[in-house]
This record gives C-alpha cells, sequence and structure tokens, in this order.
C-alpha cells in the first residue's frame, strides 16, 4: 500500500476583532417639527407686535424711573414682609394641628379652612372696608384711634397677604414635619429633650428639605400677589406703572415695563432658591448637583478639550 501523504494546509489566520458597529443615531422628526412650528408662532407673535401701535421705546425711557424703582422697593418690601408672617404664623400653625391638644388642633384647622377657601383679593377688601363695620379701634390704654386712620393701605396689604399666606405655609410645613420619622423624635426624647428643643434641633432641620422647594414657590408667588394690593389704594409696582401710563399714555407699555420688572425680580429669586435648596440637601445625596457656573464651566473646559484634540 502506498502511503498518501497529507497536503499541509496553511494555518488559518484569526481574525483581528469584531466588526466595528455602525451606529446610526436615531433621527427624531418630531422636535425638528415642533421646532419649526415654535419659531412659526414666535414669528408671527414679534410681527403682531411689531406692526401694533406700540411705543417701544417707552419702555426703556421708564425703566428705571424713580416711581418704577420705588414701586419695586415696595413690592420687594411687601414681598418680605408678608412672607415673615406667613412663614412664623405657618410654623405655628403646624405645630398647633399636630398637637394633640384638640382646643389647638381645632383652632388651626379652622383658621387654615377659612383663609385657604376665600380668594386674597376678597381678604384685602374686608379688611379694607372694616371702617364701615368699626368706627374705632381701642385697645384700651395702649392704642385708641379711628380705624380709618389705622387701617392704612400699607397694613391692609400686610394683614391681607401675611395670614393668608400663613394658611398655606402651615400646610407645607405640617408636610415636612411629618416626612421626619418618628423614631428621631423619640430618640431625643428618649435622651432628656424637651419637645420645644426636640423641634429645633432635630426635627425642624431635616424637615427643611421638605419645606424649601414649596416656599420658594411660595414667595415666587408671593412677590406676583403683591399687585393686587393696588386695589386698596397701596402704591407698588403696578399701580405706580399703571398712574405713568394713564398720565403718558403709553398704558400697555408700561404694563409691558411691570411685566419685565416682575420677570427680572422672579428669576433672581429662583436662583436663591436653588442654592438654598442646594445648601440643605447636603446631608440627603452623596453628591451635590453641580451649580449654573460649574455647568458653564465644564461645557467650556470640554469645548476647550475637543479643539486641542482636533488640531
Amino acid at each position: 500500500m502506498t502511503d498518501i501523504k497529507k497536503t499541509d494546509r496553511p494555518a488559518e489566520t484569526p481574525p483581528a476583532g469584531p466588526e466595528a458597529i455602525r451606529a446610526v443615531p436615531v433621527r427624531h422628526y418630531g422636535r425638528y417639527v415642533t421646532a419649526v412650528v415654535a419659531l412659526t408662532i414666535l414669528g408671527l407673535l414679534i410681527w403682531a407686535f411689531a406692526g401694533g401701535a406700540i411705543n417701544w421705546g417707552a419702555i426703556p425711557d421708564y425703566f428705571f424711573n424713580d416711581r418704577i424703582l420705588k414701586g419695586v422697593r415696595e413690592t420687594l418690601l411687601l414681598t418680605f414682609l408678608s412672607m415673615l408672617i406667613g412663614i412664623v404664623g405657618g410654623v405655628v400653625l403646624a405645630v398647633m394641628r399636630l398637637s394633640k391638644n384638640p382646643v389647638t388642633s381645632s383652632i388651626a384647622w379652622f383658621y387654615i379652612w377659612f383663609f385657604r377657601g376665600t380668594p386674597v383679593l376678597v381678604q384685602l377688601f374686608v379688611w379694607f372696608n372694616l371702617g364701615f363695620v368699626f368706627e374705632y379701634i381701642n385697645l384700651g390704654p395702649v392704642y385708641k384711634d379711628e380705624w380709618s386712620d389705622f387701617m392704612t393701605p400699607f397694613l391692609t396689604a400686610l394683614l391681607g397677604l401675611g395670614l393668608n399666606e400663613a394658611a398655606y405655609m402651615a400646610e407645607i410645613c405640617r408636610a415636612g414635619l411629618l416626612a421626619v420619622d418618628e423614631g428621631q423624635t423619640e430618640a431625643s426624647h428618649a435622651l432628656g429633650m424637651s419637645h420645644s428643643k426636640t423641634l429645633r434641633r432635630i426635627v425642624i432641620p431635616q424637615a427643611m428639605r421638605v419645606i424649601v422647594p414649596p416656599t420658594g414657590n411660595e414667595v415666587i408667588n408671593m412677590l406676583k400677589t403683591t399687585s393686587l394690593v393696588a386695589a386698596v389704594q397701596y402704591y407698588e409696582l403696578l399701580r405706580f406703572a399703571q398712574d405713568i401710563g394713564t398720565t403718558s399714555g403709553a398704558t400697555v407699555e408700561m404694563l409691558f415695563l411691570a411685566a419685565a420688572w416682575y420677570l427680572i425680580l422672579t428669576s433672581v429669586l429662583s436662583v436663591g432658591q436653588y442654592y438654598i435648596e442646594r445648601y440643605y440637601a447636603r446631608g440627603s445625596s452623596r453628591q451635590l448637583p453641580p451649580t449654573p457656573w460649574q455647568r458653564v464651566r465644564t461645557h467650556l473646559t470640554s469645548l476647550s478639550s475637543r479643539k486641542g484634540v482636533a488640531a
């Protein structure tokens, strides 16, 4: 028999590696359609207002007018004082609402029910017109005067806004207090801490993470709600803008001016709210979210690094 010699086969070369996947990004056509529609509507609005009989030059002329700046100061002052009354009253009402005493909890419930159930504008009118019911205010040896002299437009605005805000802040504070685990209170009482000290040292600092975000919204809402006090003869930003518009004939322009100032003030308050929320989030998250400036700096750094690689 003849030996059949097997021919040597060339060794197969192993594959260099998996074939690269050609990833094709998904095209979101809906985004382009939405952008076109939004830009079209924006263009139509600009064209409509540009073609109207609006004196746009009156807005920068009166933007830093003395009366407008005074109105801004009065608006900020009224917002601060009303929120101060609302926050202090809300904390007290929340503690009363959570009390085991049925009398104090019932009083707090009735207050919240009444002031949340009636419009703030109606409450302002009630305070303003109580002079038809009470001719004098008599506090004994402390104070005695006619009601019309006592209930000034400023006091009317302060009571109407502050007492109404206290009802809303009471529910916000109550939700924050209930968000803290009861074991924290029990442990502090076991260590001999009083109820008030437990609230100050243990409960309220932890509840602030829940209380701060809606409170920031209430501050911004209060800033805009101050425009209602123009109905009770108190001069703030909107009332001054209306008076300037009446005397100058630029009624609509001054309303746009007031709206611009409200946007600026609410934007500043929104930035402050962001940093306060970030401060109280230190114990709840391992890594704090970056600030707007940190985000901008990160984007700038990434762009410069990309340019360096491309070069």
